[in-house]
């Protein structure tokens, strides 16, 4: 199947670079390209794309704001442009509903994956990507805390532990390491926690952690697990998995 895309981006260069390493693949086609966030909005809604290459600045309707309306009348997915370094909007654009984030300098392969990642139903959470995430969501006091007890009852104890590992930025071999589990069985454990508390991808597990208590910033900004008082109790008859 070909991946569909609209790119979107202020700066004309860059624009027509994604654009053009993109529609290079044999898999991928850039059926538009926009110059800020209202082109690509009316873009996506008359092209159906599968995937939304966001700059999240941009004049106008800007990145985040697209995004916002792109994921909540479509099923397109999206993927932020950003620079970690200056952006102020990360947060923002988690909550927006981006499914991946980019740096504005990222190689070509890995535009190439991320594309495809995103298309394919998966979140892009490189534990690189994830730290800097990690760092400028803790960084802001959640709008409203969730105790754990009413959500994450629903998880069994390795749900619980694959939320924690999520949350931490690991990848799916990563968590199938720390868990001494294959990674098949991680993919079911991650689709279980996802399906089970309404999330859409691994960005939204990764807000669900911190905002259950799951996990907590540590003094150096890094992610710790919570106390057994915060965290999820484990089901009557079931102790933890050591």
């Amino acid at each position: 199947m070909t991946i569909r895309v609209v790119v979107a981006d202020d700066q004309e260069l860059v624009r027509s670079g994604f654009a053009m390493i993109l529609d290079a693949q044999p898999d991928i086609e850039v059926v538009a390209e926009a110059g800020d966030g209202g082109a690509a909005v009316d873009a996506v809604r008359r092209l159906a794309p599968e995937v939304a290459l966001l700059d999240i600045r941009m004049p106008g309707t800007d990145g985040i704001e697209a995004c916002r309306t792109i994921t909540a009348g479509s099923d397109c997915r999206t993927v932020m442009l950003t620079t970690f370094d200056s952006d102020e909007y990360v947060y923002e654009a988690l909550h927006a509903g981006a499914s991946g984030f980019l740096l504005k300098d990222v190689r070509r392969d890995d535009l190439v994956h991320a594309v495809r990642v995103v298309a394919a139903g998966d979140s892009l959470l490189a534990p690189s990507v994830a730290r800097r995430l990690i760092a400028e969501y803790t960084s802001r006091p959640p709008a409203a805390a969730v105790e754990p007890s009413t959500r994450l009852n629903v998880l069994t104890v390795r749900e619980h532990e694959t939320l924690l590992h999520l949350a931490r930025g690991l990848s799916n071999a990563e968590i199938a390491a720390a868990l001494v589990v294959s990674e098949h069985t991680v993919k079911t454990h991650v689709g279980n926690v996802l399906s089970k508390l309404g999330l859409r991808d691994r960005i939204q597990a990764v807000i669900c952690a911190y905002e259950c208590g799951v996990v907590s910033p540590s003094a150096e900004g890094g992610p710790v697990a919570a106390s057994p008082a915060q965290g999820r109790k484990p089901p009557p008859g079931k102790p933890p998995l050591g």
